[in-house]
């Protein structure tokens, strides 16, 4: 049995590694303050609770599980500059690729609330 469930805790850690790895990483070589500069739109998709404790200022807050819906109130020009963030970057890696399946193109995944603010403090 504790075998059973250090195998079941491997295959979870492997999962949401693979998840980050792969899908939930910040897009590292966009120039996200010069994007802002230029009127990309910012959206924060952690919880309305996470967004109200604290966010990037100007950012407006789509839950990622809301992102393809929500959007549309926001921005209806798909070739819109939008940068995406949230906790960890896990859940913007899931707005961004819902964004870019409901036909964006120019979607950006700026990772983590500290990252973003790590950033565009240079």
């Amino acid at each position: 049995m504790k075998t059973i469930g250090k195998i079941g805790l491997a295959v979870i850690t492997m999962g949401l590694l693979a998840n980050l790895l792969l899908r939930g990483g910040a897009d590292k070589d966009a120039d996200i303050p010069q994007l802002i500069q230029d009127g990309a739109l910012v959206v924060d998709t952690r919880t309305a609770g996470e967004f109200n404790g604290g966010h990037i200022e100007g950012a407006i807050n789509i839950p990622y599980d809301r992102i393809t819906n929500g959007i549309g109130q926001h921005t209806t020009d798909k070739a819109k500059e939008i940068v995406v963030y949230c906790h960890s970057g896990s859940r913007s890696g899931s707005a961004k690729a819902a964004l870019l399946s409901a036909g964006y193109t120019n979607v950006v995944n700026g990772g983590s609330l500290s990252r973003m603010r790590s950033v565009l403090a240079k």
